[in-house]
């Protein structure tokens, strides 16, 4: 390839970079309009759509979890699907199932609400592990295996998730081959008092939050196949995946872990960290990514020893400890 075809080729790459920022900053601003006081935990939920990955929201009630989830599906022009896990929901009423035709003397395949591009699976923790396991096929291959028959997941195929951390009754502990599944978990915690404030304040403007009908999408399906492509493309060096490794190395010999990361989670961090580069307009990762989100990425992933919960350390002070004890690359 010529000189003339490498400049020809860069200047597109910028302007369709540009184009696509410009989307980003669409999206970031209608979810503003909407949702107060949350900026970071969306700021999540973008990312890991961004990066081709499953995110698990985890907050008290009323902190705007499903909100968050469904304005984000609102905003990509893809199949919505939600599911509300129940105590006695099964794996048929997740996936589906086959369907004998008495006309055509032939059993057909019923589409279960887990086919679909965005899926929202409100409060996960209350299925049982017999339907728990009919997600790890889908989550891991984006495909579904039913009687011997492989489906597969649409392109964009993205699970949002929601659990209630102080609920127990009634609730089942997500396996740790599912939680590792999950790109991120977000903690949704409380607004600060100026974001309450401005909650208050546009309900007093009767701005109803939960309407989302006049929402309307900002990207289609390629386009954000397109925006994960881009994401793919953002640069990254060598010194910061070594940072990102040694990071995640470090987690399985730190004293107060019991079970450190997988090398999944070192590629969650890596895509995340360019996905996280890309919504903030950049076409490189920095250091300053890798240490934000390396709590999201890891703090579903790691297993604390039984003397650092009962002296009552915290899975994020550690995770933390860890990257503050790993040499930031210059």
């Amino acid at each position: 390839m010529d000189t003339n075809s490498l400049v020809t080729e860069n200047v597109a790459d910028t302007f369709s970079q540009n184009l696509y920022n410009e989307k980003i900053q669409q999206i970031r601003e209608k979810i503003a309009s909407v949702v107060v006081g949350q900026e970071m935990s969306t700021d999540l939920v973008l990312t890991a759509l961004l990066a081709n990955g499953h995110v698990l929201i985890e907050g008290v009630p009323g902190v705007a979890k499903t909100l968050i989830a469904r304005l984000v599906s609102k905003l990509v022009d893809a199949d919505f699907s939600r599911i509300q896990f129940t105590s006695d929901i099964m794996p048929s009423d997740v996936l589906g199932t086959n369907v004998f035709n008495m006309g055509t003397n032939q059993f057909e395949f019923h589409r279960g609400p887990a086919f679909g591009d965005i899926i929202l699976v409100d409060e996960i923790n209350r299925a049982p592990a017999k339907t728990q396991s009919a997600l790890f096929e889908v989550m891991e291959e984006r495909q579904a295996t039913i009687d011997g028959t492989r489906y597969p997941m649409g392109d964009i195929y993205t699970i949002v998730a929601t659990q209630n951390p102080i609920e127990q009754e009634g609730t089942y502990r997500l396996p740790e081959a599912q939680m590792d599944r999950f790109m991120f978990k977000v903690v949704v915690g409380y607004p600060s008092l100026d974001g309450e404030v401005r909650v208050l304040a546009a309900h007093n403007r009767s701005q109803a939050f939960s309407r989302l009908e006049d929402i309307a999408p900002v990207v289609s399906k390629q386009e954000l196949l397109d925006l994960r492509r881009l994401a793919s493309n953002v640069f990254i060096d060598e010194k910061a995946m070594r940072y990102i490794a040694t990071i995640v190395q470090s987690t399985r010999s730190h004293n107060s872990i019991y079970v450190g990361a997988s090398p999944r989670a070192s590629i969650a961090l890596l895509q995340a960290s360019k996905a996280f580069a890309l919504l903030h307009g950049r076409s490189y990762v920095a250091p300053d990514d890798v240490k934000i989100l390396a709590v999201p990425v890891l703090q579903h992933r790691i297993s604390l020893t039984a003397e650092a919960e009962m002296d009552g350390i915290t899975v994020q002070k550690v995770i933390t400890e860890v990257v503050n004890s790993v040499e930031v690359p210059k």
